[in-house]
């Protein structure tokens, strides 16, 4: 976790109920980087299944980070979610946060959190699409969500990408072949604070973690772009 995150998270959370919780998720001095999901009321966030063990193995293979191999489950309506350095949160459906959902997400966020947000049906005009974007419309404002050049930083954080990796879904999942040849993102300061997916990219990596030694490239390089740069922008 970068230093200027942890310390104005710390900040942020000045003054909440829950401060009693907050020792269980920072009683682990030994990890750099824990898997956080983020829970939520209206739809079906329990997806893709696989792919944090997934995404672990591979920061463990490639990175010096100490990382802990368990993943987390954090209602985003708890206020301890804001202590985390990295969250994932996807769906097919509704998106629509109550109070307390919308407030934490706004907090961590503007704090200098990130959260990644990938779509599970890899469309543009979806349910799921349509109603997280307009959860960040009513969040952080009308255009707050903007596609990212493919010369963005995250983008070479770790390994060298020229854009974002097609993936298996995208070019015959559906049979539609439509191809999203950028992300989106909400920076705050000069960073991203959301990343967001239409690629399902959360999908592409929803496989038993051993079973990478079939593919000719390994196809969660990109997920370990994107922690990376979470870690240290």
């Amino acid at each position: 976790m970068n230093r200027r995150y942890f310390l104005k998270s710390l900040s942020a959370l000045t003054g909440i109920t829950a401060l009693g919780k907050i020792p269980s998720v920072l009683s682990a001095p030994y990890f750099d980087f824990y898997f956080t999901r983020l829970s939520y009321e209206s739809g079906d966030w329990e997806v893709d299944e696989r792919m944090p063990a997934n995404v672990l193995n591979s920061l463990i293979e490639y990175t010096s980070l100490r990382v802990d191999i368990k993943e987390r489950i954090v209602p985003l309506s708890d206020p301890i979610m804001l202590t985390a350095p990295f969250c994932y949160l996807a769906g097919h459906r509704l998106v629509q946060f109550n109070h307390e959902e919308k407030q934490n997400f706004k907090r961590y966020v503007e704090n200098g959190g990130f959260v990644f947000v990938d779509d599970c049906n890899h469309d543009i005009d979806g349910m799921f699409a349509r109603s997280f974007e307009q959860q960040m419309r009513e969040i952080f404002g009308e255009n707050s969500l903007n596609k990212i050049p493919n010369d963005h930083a995250i983008y070479s954080s770790f390994f060298k990408f020229d854009r974002p990796p097609r993936t298996s879904i995208e070019l015959n999942g559906w049979g539609d072949d439509l191809v999203h040849d950028y992300l989106k993102a909400i920076e705050v300061d000069g960073r991203i604070g959301v990343l967001y997916s239409n690629k399902d990219l959360g999908c592409e990596w929803d496989y038993d973690f051993r079973n990478k030694r079939w593919l000719k490239v390994d196809n969660t390089r990109f997920a370990v772009n994107i922690v990376m740069y979470a870690m240290t922008a």
